[in-house]
């Protein structure tokens, strides 16, 4: 392929994986409060939509009635809602510590897996599994 056409083809900056929950405003408060996000934005009256953010990572939490999971079965099958990467592993220990501290409820405690990465899971208010990870050494 020319030089020319991979620098001119459209380049993907970043992804936002969309969360739902219950309660914007109590989803809000937990990823602030407990894991140290900023609240971007918080869109309705009552709240149906908002991003949270912290560095580079953003997650958007949409309101939803209804469940759209069966009971149990994230846990079961590890569905994860979103992954959000660190640059070492010092640092996903780190922020493991932290969230430990801030008494944030894990799905798995700090892990090194075997195919090279250092993880956690933590669960949010809605049962929304979201993976930590970062290299192992």
């Amino acid at each position: 392929m020319p030089a020319n056409t991979i620098a001119s083809r459209p380049i993907l900056t970043s992804t936002e994986a969309q969360l739902f929950v219950a309660d914007v405003a109590v989803s809000c408060a937990f990823y602030r409060d407990k894991l140290g996000f900023t609240v971007a934005f918080i869109h309705g009256d009552p709240p149906f939509y908002a991003q949270v953010a912290r560095d580079r990572a953003r997650l958007n939490l949409r309101h939803i009635d209804q469940p759209i999971f069966l009971p149990g079965i994230r846990e079961r099958e590890g569905l994860l809602s979103a992954t959000l990467t660190l640059a070492s592993a010092a640092a996903t220990s780190a922020l493991f510590s932290a969230y430990e501290s801030a008494g944030v409820p894990f799905a798995q405690p700090l892990k090194k897996e075997e195919w090279g990465a250092t993880t956690f899971i933590i669960k949010d208010p809605d049962g929304n599994l979201i993976l930590f990870a970062g290299p192992s050494e």
